[in-house]
């Protein structure tokens, strides 16, 4: 489809009008659309960002880009994973962060996303805190997948509805001081492969699905406590 050709979706035109108009708690903290976002700041090393870049399947249906790492990987090797990574002096805001990661990862345009908001951040047991950042990919067309092999061994997509559903899950139960929360794993068969979402990538998009379809998931979530800050010594940051 060339560029005269193509037409926005109504239906991603609409849900960009609303998650742009979500609670303000919810946007980038660290973007004040002011002057002082083009001075160089101090970058805390303890930040990162990932991008749930959505876009409509050839069904109707609302997708997201997903990854799984690279083997070689010094951490979380041959997990999934939604592009993504630690906050780079150059970056002016949460959004860049994302932006340039996902380029790096996976050769994603920024050019061709539009981010429509920031969901509240998480927090990993390593105090990693995580912005995830909503982006709309309104042509799939125009990507170009071009995995970096030395941080992504392949590129895919699911239903984002999925992380609602009780279907093609598992949970365990585990604990952290005292309190007992679960970790979600989803189960998604794509082409020849299969893939297991889970942890902190499944908690975020459990949110962010909850937050588009605008209803709770069809499970008990019970998620972490840690994922809303706090300190830990545990050395565990999958969950």
């Amino acid at each position: 489809m060339d560029s005269k050709s193509f037409r926005k979706s109504e239906t991603l035109v609409r849900l960009a009008q609303r998650l742009l108009l979500l609670n303000p708690n919810a946007q980038d903290s660290n973007t004040q659309n002011s002057a002082s976002e083009l001075v160089p700041q101090q970058v805390n090393p303890n930040t990162a960002a990932v991008l749930i870049c959505l876009f409509e399947g050839e069904k109707g249906d609302l997708r997201v880009i997903l990854t799984r790492r690279s083997s070689t990987m010094s951490s979380h090797s041959g997990e999934v994973a939604l592009p993504g990574g630690k906050r780079d002096a150059c970056d002016l805001n949460n959004s860049d962060t994302a932006l340039r990661e996902a380029k790096e990862e996976i050769g994603l345009d920024p050019s061709i996303v539009e981010v429509v908001t920031i969901l509240e951040p998480f927090h990993t047991k390593k105090e990693i805190t995580v912005f995830p950042v909503v982006g709309i990919l309104w042509d799939k067309n125009a990507f170009k997948p071009a995995p970096n092999a030395d941080e992504v061994e392949s590129i895919f997509d699911a239903p984002l509805e999925m992380f609602l559903k009780d279907e093609n899950r598992r949970e365990e139960e585990r604990e952290w001081m005292g309190y007992k929360y679960l970790l979600h794993f989803f189960n998604h068969p794509w082409e020849k492969e299969s893939y297991v979402i889970w942890a902190l990538t499944a908690g975020i998009l459990i949110k962010a699905a909850s937050i588009v379809y605008q209803k709770p998931p069809a499970f008990e979530e019970r998620r972490p406590t840690f994922w809303k800050g706090g300190r830990t010594n545990e050395d565990d940051v999958l969950a």
